[in-house]
């Protein structure tokens, strides 16, 4: 018999659905040398949260095929549950590079036709019924909508039915503008947040979705679609928190970032372990924005995530 989350009578804390990709980071530009690990933005966010204590699983697709292999050895190593992960024998596990320029990071996919685009809302049965069930967040993206129709289908199609079964639902705005045209990440936003319960964007991400530029203008704007508790991320500025009419600015760490690669996944990850605890938002956004320092001086999106004792030591705390 599977072992309960304390309190809550759920199996996980956390449940993430969308892309997991490999991921080639550069770490020298001439001759170009790259790093292989690990990327997708909410596979990064479930690993993320189980470093940081929380119970976790992931929903997928993946190829059959050595990447999906190397994949599914990441989740069994960071503790991340990949019963509801599907292998498809005719579609290929999802690529990416990142290179690096005075300017910041850049991305490169080779993930069309991979086999998580071609997820269905049909396959929100059995296994991935089971764990969006039996956990106590769902998490999506903007990412996870974007890589395909069906994909998007599918997402609206999950965040309907973990509501329907009493999981709440965590979206990240996470737009890729090379995935889908904004008008149509708009279009699908609108759809999502009136089925989230934590709405987690970025003040860049939704400058470009909504035109406007002020923080509490676009919290305006989210919580008139339908967001009920609302994180702005404010990158090194740290994050603005609105829920209940309450507003709160939590400030960022400075350090010295050497990669941003997944830093809003580390942010989204230890937040939600955060709140699965039973720490309230503003102490969750507290210890999310010092996962998210840790996680920006290193190389890649899953090796520099920290686990909780770095994170603690961080903070000063026992």
């Amino acid at each position: 018999m599977a072992e309960m989350t304390e309190h809550t009578g759920k199996r996980f804390d956390l449940v993430a659905l969308g892309e997991a990709m490999l991921e080639f980071n550069q770490v020298q530009a001439d001759p170009a040398l790259y790093l292989q690990g690990y990327g997708g933005d909410t596979s990064n966010a479930a690993i993320a949260a189980a470093r940081a204590g929380a119970r976790v699983a992931y929903i997928t697709r993946t190829g059959q095929d050595h990447w999906g292999s190397r994949l599914l050895g990441l989740w069994q190593a960071e503790g991340v549950n990949a019963e509801a992960v599907h292998s498809d024998p005719s579609a290929p596990t999802g690529v990416y590079f990142v290179s690096h320029d005075e300017k910041g990071h850049h991305f490169s996919y080779a993930r069309a036709g991979s086999a998580a685009s071609r997820m269905q809302p049909a396959d929100l049965t059995g296994s991935w019924h089971q764990c969006i069930a039996q956990s106590l967040w769902l998490h999506v993206s903007g990412i996870s909508m974007a890589i395909s129709d069906s994909a998007c289908e599918t997402v609206l199609a999950a965040m309907r039915l973990a509501r329907s079964l009493g999981t709440q639902v965590s979206l990240d705005s996470n737009l890729r503008l090379r995935l889908w045209s904004l008008e149509k990440a708009r279009t699908a936003l609108e759809q999502a947040l009136p089925l989230c319960d934590l709405f987690l964007p970025s003040l860049e991400d939704m400058q470009q979705l909504t035109d406007l530029r002020d923080a509490d203008a676009i919290l305006d704007w989210s919580h008139g679609r339908g967001a009920r508790q609302i994180v702005l991320k404010l990158g090194a500025d740290g994050a603005r928190c609105s829920q209940s009419g309450q507003r709160t600015t939590i400030a960022g760490h400075k350090v010295q970032a050497l990669d941003a690669t997944g830093a809003g996944d580390c942010f989204a990850g230890n937040l939600l372990a955060t709140l699965a605890q039973g720490h309230d938002l503003t102490q969750a956004v507290r210890y999310a924005n010092a996962a998210a320092a840790l996680s920006v001086q290193g190389y890649g999106a899953v090796a520099p995530l920290p686990h909780s004792a770095q994170v603690h030591r961080f903070l000063g705390q026992p």
